[in-house]
C-alpha cells in the first residue's frame, strides 16, 4: 500500500472530517518527498530527478563524454550568495548542477545549467582523482580474484574457494612514492564473508596488493606472514548474538495532533526557527537560511551549515594497515545517505524525506527514507528556578530534530541538527557501526606474549584485534548574524594578580581580541589557556551596548596525536587547529579540498588561509573540527554502541533576555 492510498484510508476512516495523528504524519511525508522529488521550490533545493536526467541528456548529447566515461558525482552547483539572499518566492532561479567525470586518466568538472539544457563549463582538473564509488570499489573483485599471484597467495593461506572471498578495492593515500605518481590506485582489503554476514570480521591479513584502477592490473604484491582468517562468532542479528532480553513495557510517542511544524518543501517553520535544508551525497545535511523570529524581526543566524569532511587514520604501520587514512566524504563522496528505520532510526513521530542521487552512469536513483525530521521531548529541562518562595517555576524543553545516517564501509554516522526553543544549534555526531579489525595469531592479549599482535589495538574477539583510530569532523558554519558583515572574536580567559593587600589574590578576566586576519583566528582548544569563540555582528548592537554574536561551544575534542611530517597528517591539515575563519568564497567548500583522495599536501584550509586574508568585520566562515580518538575494547564487538560527540551554537548577546522566557507550563 503507498502512502497515498494509505492517507486516504486514514482520512477515509475518520470519515474525512479531521486528518490527525498518524493521517497527519503521511499526509506530511507526501508533501515532503513528493517535493522534493518532482520541483524546485527553492535556490537551495537538492537537483529533483526530472533535472538530473535533464543533466544526463545533456551530457550524452554534448560530445564531451567518451564511452568510458564515469559519473563519480552529480551535485547541486548553487547560484551565487546575492541572489540566493535577494530571492522572493514565485520569482525563478537558476538551476546548474556540478558534474565530476572520470574518463580516461583524467578528472573533469562539469558545470551544467539543468533548465536550458546547456553545458556552461567543461575543464579538466589537472592532478586530481575523482572519488571513488560503490561500483569502482567492489567491480574489481573478479579482476584481483583471476591475478595469479593473489590466487597463489590466497592459496598459500589455505584458501582455495574463491567464492566467499571479497576483494574490495580502497583508497590508498599518498606517500610520495613513485608508484604513486600519475596513477589512479587502489590498496586491496581482502575478506572472507564465509559464515557470517558481515565480511569485516574476516580479515585476510598479510597480503598487500595496490591495483590500478585506470590499467585494471596489479602494481605490487607484498606477501608477509600468514595469519588464520578469524572465526570469532561475529553475527549480531535478532537471535543469532544470543537469547533476547525481556521486552520492556511499551513507551509511545505520539503528537494527535500532528506536529507543530510545518513543511513548504524543504523550508521549515517551527517554533520561531525557520530554515531550508537539502541532502548532498558527499557531505549529508545541508541546512541553510537558518533564522529566528525576534518579536516581528525575523533575524538571520547561518546562510549555511553542513559537514565538510571527515578524516578517519588508522594507527597501525603494517604493511597492509598504514594505507588506511580515510577522509571519507571526499574519497568516497557516496556515504550519504542510507535508509531509515521507522521506529528505531527515527522515533514513531518522524516525518521522512527521500534523496535523490546519480549512479555512475548519471541516471538519477531514489533513496527512500533518507532523512527524517521529528520534534522531541526527553525530559529537558529548558530553565527553573527555586524560588525565595520556596515555589518552583520550571519549563520542559523540546527540540526539533533532523537526522541523516551516513555509511562509510564499516562505520555508520548518525548526523543530528537539534533547533532549540532557546535559539541554540546543537550539533550531534553518533559514531556506531562495526569496528575495523585485523586478525592476529593469538587467541587473547593472554597469548600475546610479546604484546606485538595487539601494540596498535586490543583484542574485541578471538584471534581478532580492534586497530586503534581517530575521527575527526569538520564543520563548515557561514553565519550570517543579522546581514552578512560579521566579525570573530576570541575572549581569552587569563589570570589577574591582585594588588599586595587585596585578600583575594586572584581572578580571571575575559580579555576579547578581535581577530583581523586568517592567521588571528586560528584557534586550538586549551584547559591551559581557554578561550570563548563568538562571531559577533558588529554594526548591529544589543539592548546593554554589546555587539550581537553567536557562540561556538565546543563538546568533548581531540587534536592530532600524527607528527607533523607523516603524510596523512600533512593531507588532514584542517585537523591542526580545531577552528578556522576565512572570508566567504563560493568555491572553498571543503576542509580538505575538492578532491582528497590521493591529494597532495597542504590542500583546502593551509592552503587557502597561507594568503592571510582580512576577515574583520566582512562575509565570514567558521571551521569547526571535532573530533575523537578510538582505543577498542571488547564491547565495541560484534557491533559498537553508539558514542555521540557534539558542539553547540548559542546566542551570545544576540537577544535581549532569555529567548526561551516565553515558554507556556
Amino acid at each position: 500500500m503507498d502512502m497515498l492510498t494509505a492517507a486516504i484510508r486514514c482520512a477515509l476512516r475518520r470519515r474525512a472530517a479531521v486528518i490527525t495523528g498518524h493521517c497527519v504524519m503521511i499526509w506530511l511525508a507526501i508533501i515532503a518527498t513528493s517535493a522534493a522529488a518532482q520541483t524546485a521550490k527553492h535556490p537551495l533545493d537538492a537537483l529533483t530527478a526530472p533535472e538530473m536526467w535533464a543533466v544526463y541528456d545533456t551530457l550524452r548529447d554534448s560530445g564531451h563524454l567518451e564511452a568510458n566515461a564515469r559519473i563519480t558525482m552529480v551535485t547541486l552547483h548553487e547560484p551565487p550568495k546575492d541572489e540566493v539572499l535577494a530571492w522572493k518566492p514565485g520569482v525563478t532561479f537558476r538551476r546548474e548542477a556540478l558534474v565530476v567525470v572520470l574518463q580516461a586518466t583524467h578528472t573533469y568538472e562539469a558545470i551544467v545549467d539543468a533548465t536550458a539544457r546547456k553545458v556552461i563549463s567543461w575543464k579538466m582538473i589537472p592532478g586530481a582523482q575523482a572519488n571513488l564509488q560503490g561500483p569502482e570499489i567492489l567491480g574489481i573483485d573478479a579482476e584481483v580474484k583471476a591475478d595469479p599471484q593473489v590466487q597463489a597467495a590466497l592459496k598459500k593461506r589455505g584458501i582455495t574457494d574463491l567464492t566467499t572471498v571479497i576483494c574490495a578495492g580502497i583508497t590508498v593515500g599518498n606517500f610520495g612514492t613513485p608508484e604513486e605518481q600519475g596513477r589512479r590506485l587502489q590498496s586491496i582489503m581482502f575478506l572472507d564473508r564465509h559464515g557470517v554476514w558481515e565480511s569485516f570480521a574476516r580479515p585476510i591479513e598479510g597480503l598487500s596488493v595496490i591495483w590500478d584502477a585506470d590499467t585494471h592490473k596489479l602494481v605490487s604484491i607484498k606477501d608477509a606472514e600468514v595469519v588464520p582468517v578469524p572465526q570469532a562468532p561475529a553475527n549480531f542479528g535478532a537471535g543469532e548474538a544470543g537469547p533476547l532480553r525481556e521486552i520492556p513495557t511499551p513507551i509511545r510517542v505520539e503528537q494527535p495532533l500532528g506536529p507543530s511544524f510545518k513543511l513548504d518543501g524543504n523550508e521549515v517553520s517551527w517554533q520561531k526557527w525557520r530554515f531550508h535544508f537539502r541532502i548532498d551525497e558527499r557531505i549529508g545535511l545541508v541546512v541553510s537560511r537558518v533564522a529566528y523570529a525576534d518579536g516581528d524581526n525575523l533575524r538571520s543566524i547561518l546562510y549555511q551549515g553542513s559537514l565538510s569532511e571527515m578524516f578517519v587514520p588508522y594507527q597501525d604501520p603494517d604493511l597492509v594497515w598504514y594505507t588506511r587514512t580515510y577522509f571519507d566524504a571526499g574519497e568516497f563522496g557516496d556515504g550519504f545517505s542510507t535508509p531509515l528505520e521507522p521506529g528505531e532510526d527515527c522515533p514513531e513521530n518522524a516525518v521522512y524525506f527521500d534523496q535523490i542521487y546519480a549512479d555512475a552512469h548519471g541516471i538519477p536513483q531514489r533513496l527512500p527514507r533518507a532523512a527524517c525530521l521529528f520534534e522531541q521531548e526527553a525530559g529537558d529541562i529548558a530553565w527553573r528556578h527555586l524560588g525565595d518562595d520556596r515555589v518552583v517555576v520550571s519549563r520542559a524543553a523540546r527540540n526539533l530534530v533532523l537526522r541523516t545516517i551516513g555509511a562509510f564501509g564499516n562505520y555508520d554516522y548518525v548526523l543530528d541538527w537539534v533547533f532549540q526553543q532557546d535559539g541554540t544549534i546543537r550539533v550531534r555526531v553518533g559514531a556506531t557501526g562495526l569496528d575495523e579489525v585485523k586478525g592476529v595469531i593469538p587467541r587473547g592479549a593472554d597469548e600475546d606474549r610479546d604484546g606485538s599482535a595487539g601494540a596498535y589495538g586490543r583484542f574485541v574477539a578471538e584471534n581478532t584485534v580492534g586497530v586503534n583510530h581517530d575521527h575527526y569532523f569538520s564543520f563548515r558554519l557561514d553565519f550570517d548574524l543579522d546581514g552578512v558583515q560579521n566579525s570573530f572574536v576570541r575572549d581569552r580567559l587569563t589570570t589577574k594578580t591582585l594588588a599586595a593587600g587585596s585578600l583575594r589574590k586572584s581572578v580571571w578576566v575575559a580579555e576579547p581580541q578581535v581577530a583581523k586576519t586568517e592567521e588571528q583566528a586560528k584557534a586550538k582548544m586549551s584547559m591551559e589557556a581557554p578561550e570563548i569563540w563568538r562571531v559577533i555582528n558588529p554594526s548591529v548592537k544589543g539592548a546593554f551596548g554589546y555587539p550581537v554574536g553567536y557562540e561556538i561551544m565546543p563538546g568533548d575534542n581531540a587534536m592530532s596525536l600524527l607528527a607533523p611530517d607523516d603524510p596523512p597528517q600533512q593531507r588532514a591539515g584542517f585537523t591542526d587547529y580545531q577552528l578556522w575563519v576565512t572570508p566567504y568564497a563560493a568555491e572553498e567548500r571543503y576542509a580538505a579540498g575538492d578532491y582528497p583522495n590521493q591529494s597532495k599536501p597542504g590542500e583546502g584550509l593551509p592552503a587557502w588561509t597561507k594568503a592571510n586574508r582580512a576577515i574583520e568585520n566582512t562575509d565570514i566562515v567558521v571551521w569547526y573540527t571535532m573530533g575523537f580518538h578510538h582505543v577498542p575494547h571488547a564491547e565495541d564487538w560484534p557491533v559498537m554502541p553508539t558514542v555521540w560527540h557534539e558542539f553547540e551554537l548559542r546566542p551570545y548577546n544576540f537577544f535581549n533576555r532569555n529567548a526561551a522566557l516565553d515558554l507556556p507550563q
